[in-house]
């Protein structure tokens, strides 16, 4: 009896070793998404039937995707504590750029978006997905002094930088003078402003500039625009949050758009 126990024991502590060498390591979380619908919109759904985990590993094996079922420990230790991981959580490539020349050639008519200096990755995600459900072309970034893309770009909007083409610009003003010169009307924001956004004319090609969170578009920036567009205020706080400022205009430039269909 005492040898049999002996021999469970040693089992025991060979299965403990085994574990312990199979544990995975703390990931990098930059490449790490979670949540049922941010992983679905990654895989390219084009739409969510009831049960959602179904639909993950069937458009895995679609694509033949890898994927695996792990126990709770292991899964806790690929995800950040406290993120609503819903149990799903995918490891994809790192985000890629498009070149500026195929953000604006997406559309005969273009509706773009360029951030003048936007420091936060959660602003840049939120605009992300105001553009991918407005139904604009592509977002602009400057390559300095503004947040490029990370994983918290890519988590906070939840699937839709798979959608939607993001490119860097080397100058701001320069990208401006090269969209006047493709009849691209460019239409800058600013609390200043004389014209409400609701008065231009968005069924023209226009590219829509939204500034930093603090102080706005550059003074540069600013001047270069062929207009400037303002949202009108009527609480006590003078302004909105970035991406609540271009979800405002695009659906208003959605809604002008339409009506010529």
């Amino acid at each position: 009896m005492r040898k049999f126990k002996n021999e469970r024991n040693d089992r025991s502590r060979e299965r403990d070793r085994q574990t312990e060498r199979s544990e995975p390591r703390s990931p990098n979380f930059d490449n790490v998404i979670y949540g049922v619908l941010p992983v679905l919109e990654a895989l390219r759904a084009d739409s969510l039937r009831e049960n959602c985990f179904t639909d993950i590993i069937e458009l895995c094996r679609e694509r033949s995707i890898a994927w695996n079922k792990i126990g709770r420990e292991r899964f806790n230790v690929a995800v950040p504590d406290g993120a609503n991981h819903q149990g799903v959580y995918a490891i994809v490539a790192s985000a890629t750029y498009s070149e500026v020349d195929d953000v604006l050639d997406v559309s005969e008519v273009p509706l773009i978006v360029i951030l003048d200096g936007v420091e936060d990755p959660r602003n840049l995600g939120a605009v992300i997905r105001t553009v991918e459900c407005s139904g604009a072309d592509g977002v602009i970034i400057p390559e300095r002094r503004a947040v490029g893309l990370n994983d918290t770009v890519a988590k906070s909007s939840a699937g839709a930088l798979a959608h939607v083409k993001v490119a860097k610009a080397t100058n701001i003003n320069r990208l401006i003078d090269d969209l006047k010169s493709r009849n691209i009307w460019v239409v800058g924001t600013s609390g200043e402003a004389t014209m409400s956004y609701t008065d231009w004319d968005w069924t023209q090609p226009s590219a829509l500039i939204l500034g930093n969170e603090g102080s706005g578009l550059h003074r540069l920036v600013a001047e270069n625009c062929d207009t400037l567009v303002k949202i009108p205020m009527f609480g006590k706080v003078d302004s909105l949050n970035v991406s609540v400022a271009a979800g405002v205009i695009l659906f208003e430039a959605r809604r002008q758009r339409a009506k010529l269909n």
